[in-house]
Order: structure tokens, then C-alpha cells, then sequence
């Protein structure tokens, strides 16, 4: 993460800081003078199930000849350990990892055409699909339940295995050597991670009671504050929380969060203002009213439709949720909760009542939340709609409800409903096609 770069008044997020200046003082390769490379940056991605180092930069001294690369040029290692299902002593554990493909780019950054341009850095991009590279990493574990953090260190290796040449002088041949191959030297990160799409988040906070909120938000590239935007919340997991030293993880640990960029997640390209808080853990009601304060102020600060506020959840993110609803059912246009807890009557009754479009998901074998909870919700809602006269095709319009087998899941974590879900383009769709009536 570039914290360094973000104004974040937050003690914790200096000494975070501080550890990004670490790159480049490991030793065992990869500094300035060293064999002709002068950096070497990962590059991150958010996938389905959290990011990865999805590719490698390395710098040379001048521009480089494209024409003298291939995908043996460079190998790379990273490291095996996924915080899902492995303890954090195998984040040393080291894999090759598979190149993809290798060009030539003026600056520290993928190309979206992945075609060599003339410049200094070296792009090695790696398989999205291997199990391996994820950033995300055990923080802190004060009860049963541990949060996670983006890994400030990322582990990843590089190996120049062929010399590095120059661009030739009078456009034949192939150029001076600007590195000669070192197949037996490891060399380390150098340079702070270049977060894709991460980075572009804000940082704020909420303060109310002694309470403080943090959390990060994304405007549109092309934001006009006379124009109205879509606001989607995105409420994370338990170990997403706020614990002192892990700001930002809420929008790198899954795809929630950074899916409402892109087109490929959402199937449009609507301009949306994504908004992440992270948590205390504190309990629903609590952390809901912080919530739903923040949210009021937020809506004054920037140009919100209020048409068009939605929440989107993952696990523990649900019971701020229901809160919420339960507390202002005004406020949201629509939701979608993935893998949550179950709503109690009371809060489905206020559901109801503001008559919320809802799309609930879950894993049939979710072995954290079981998928009862999930149908009790289903239950309690429909419930309260037919008590307030409503036929079973008006509820089924209002309240979608998807269970998934475990042949859904790219990863074995069947509590990670979230998964199966943003792969299913219709259902981000579905949530922003959602409009609370004009009044």
C-alpha cells in the first residue's frame, strides 16, 4: 500500500508508513547498483478472493529492448500462505509462480493490451488463477476471531535468468547489456506495492460518542459535485475491523469493495461512490448508529443520490446492517448480504414496512455461519411481508434469495458467499437497478 502518500491522521497508519521505507534495506539483492536493476515493484490485484501480487516491475538504468524477452527471461516466488486456510508460519513458504507474459512499460504498472512501449520497467505479469501471492495476512488475534491485514513486506522473489538488453542504438541488433542474467540471485522488493485500484481509495473518519469510524471511499474518476451518484456501502467481515494497525484492508482482503469499478464485476459503467467503514466489533446496535450517523454526514459532504443508497455485506458486515434498516429504513434504496446473520423479527418487520428490495446469499455449507441462519432470515421476511398483506409474487419480487452448493466456490471457503455471488453479474446489476420511490 502507498500509505505514505495518504493524509491519514491516524497514528497507527505512521508506523505503518514507517514499514514501507523498509524496501530496499533487505540485502541478498535487488538494489540500485546491483546487476544493472535499479528496482523492483510488485504489482497488486483484487480477485475474487482477495488480492494478490498479480505482477512484478523491474527497473532498469535506460530503455529496454522487448524484442530480447520472453517468459523465461524472469522466474518468480511468492509465497504459498492464503490467511483463509493456512497459519501464518507458512507465509515463508515460497512457490514459483507462472508467468504469463513479459513486455516493456514506461512506468511501474500493467498495460491493458499488454504490449511492450518504449521505457525502463520490465513487466513480468503472473497467473491470476494460482493459489499463491495473496497479500492479505493474519494481524492481530484478540479473541477466538482474528482480523487481517495487507502485508506491508510482500515476500515476492525475482530471478533475472537471461541478460537484459538496451534498446540498439541504430534500431538492429540487440543493444547494450543493461543486465547480465543472475540465475543464482534472489532478489527481494525494492520498492513500495503499486495497489491497483486500491490505492485510488481516501481515507477518512467518523467520530461520534468516543466512537471513531474509519474508513475509505472511492469518488469517479470524472467526479462532478453537480451531478447525483449511486453510493454503495460495503460493510466487510469480522476480521476486516478496525484493530489499530490494518486501515485499508476492508477494501483489499475481497472483491466487495473494488468489483463496483469495474465494468467486468458490475456489467455497466455507471459512475458509483463506493463507500468502506470498517468496524470495532463492539456489537450491531452500537456500531449501526455510528453508521448510519457517518452515512448522514457523508450524504451532506459529497453529491449522493439519495435515491440510490445501497449496502452490500459481507458476513459480520449483516448485523450493522440490519441495525441499520432497523434503525433508519429510509435511508437504503436496497441490499445484498452474503454469508450474514440471520434478521430478527423486529428488524424484518422494518424491512417490510419501508418494503427494501433484499438479495440474501449463502453457502450450504458454510462452516462458520450456518446456512440456517440464512433461512431464517428468509423466513422472518416473508413473513412480515404477507403480515402487511402482501401476495408471494409481490415478496419474491422484493426478496431474491440464492444458496450455493459447494461446486460454487474457486476456493474451498464456503463462508465466503461473496464469491459465487459477485461472479454472478446479474446480482451487482440487479442492486443497482434498485430506486427508492420519489416522494
Amino acid at each position: 500500500m502507498r500509505i505514505g502518500r495518504r493524509a491519514v491522521a491516524v497514528a497507527s497508519t505512521l508506523a505503518l508508513a514507517a514499514s514501507g521505507l523498509a524496501y530496499g534495506g533487505h540485502g541478498g539483492g535487488g538494489g540500485g547498483a546491483d546487476g544493472g536493476i535499479r528496482s523492483i515493484t510488485p504489482i497488486t490485484t483484487v480477485y475474487t478472493y482477495g488480492q494478490k501480487v498479480s505482477a512484478v516491475a523491474v527497473e532498469y538504468g535506460d530503455a529496454v529492448n522487448p524484442r530480447e524477452l520472453d517468459n523465461s527471461t524472469f522466474s518468480v516466488q511468492d509465497t504459498l500462505y492464503n490467511f483463509r486456510f493456512n497459519p501464518i508460519g507458512d507465509l515463508p513458504k515460497l512457490t514459483d509462480r507462472r508467468v504469463t507474459r513479459t513486455y516493456v512499460n514506461n512506468a511501474p504498472a500493467t498495460r491493458a493490451d499488454h504490449r511492450s512501449v518504449p521505457g525502463r520497467y520490465v513487466i513480468v505479469e503472473l497467473d491470476p488463477d494460482q493459489n499463491a501471492g495473496w497479500t492479505v495476512i493474519v494481524s492481530k488475534c484478540p479473541t477466538f476471531f482474528c482480523t487481517v491485514k495487507v502485508n506491508p513486506d510482500p515476500p515476492t522473489r525475482v530471478v533475472q535468468r537471461k541478460a537484459v538488453y538496451g534498446q540498439p542504438r541504430f534500431g538492429a541488433g540487440r543493444g547494450p547489456v543493461l543486465a547480465r542474467a543472475t540465475p543464482n540471485t534472489s532478489r527481494e522488493m525494492t520498492a513500495e506495492p503499486v495497489d491497483q485500484l486500491v490505492d485510488e481509495f481516501r481515507y477518512g473518519s467518523y467520530l461520534s460518542g468516543g466512537m471513531v469510524l474509519p474508513y475509505h471511499y472511492h469518488l469517479p474518476k470524472r467526479y462532478d459535485p453537480a451531478r447525483k451518484y449511486p453510493l454503495m456501502v460495503v460493510l466487510p467481515g469480522h476480521g476486516m475491523g478496525w484493530d489499530g494497525d490494518n486501515l485499508l484492508v476492508q477494501v483489499a482482503a475481497d472483491i466487495p469493495a473494488t468489483a463496483w469499478l469495474q465494468p467486468r464485476w458490475t456489467g455497466g459503467t455507471e459512475d458509483v461512490i463506493v463507500l468502506a467503514p470498517q468496524h470495532q466489533r463492539v456489537g450491531g446496535a452500537a456500531e449501526a448508529d455510528l453508521l448510519v450517523k457517518m452515512l448522514d454526514q457523508f450524504v451532506k459532504d459529497y453529491a449522493v443520490d439519495q435515491r440510490r443508497i445501497y449496502a452490500t455485506t459481507v458476513s459480520y458486515g449483516s448485523q450493522l446492517l440490519w441495525n441499520a434498516y432497523a434503525k433508519r429504513p429510509d435511508l437504503f434504496a436496497a441490499g445484498l448480504v452474503t454469508g450474514g446473520f440471520a434478521v430478527n423479527a423486529d428488524q424484518a418487520a422494518a424491512i417490510a414496512a419501508a418494503e427494501i428490495p433484499l438479495w440474501v446469499t449463502h453457502g450450504v455449507h458454510d462452516h462458520l455461519l450456518n446456512i440456517s441462519l440464512a433461512r431464517n432470515t428468509r423466513t422472518l421476511l416473508r413473513a412480515a411481508y404477507a403480515a402487511r398483506g402482501k401476495t408471494p409474487e409481490q415478496i419474491d419480487a422484493l426478496l431474491h434469495y440464492t444458496e450455493y452448493e459447494d461446486a460454487a466456490f474457486a476456493l474451498p471457503d464456503y463462508h465466503a458467499a461473496f464469491g459465487p455471488t459477485y461472479e454472478d453479474e446479474s446480482i451487482p446489476r440487479w442492486l443497482l437497478a434498485q430506486r427508492k420511490p420519489a416522494t
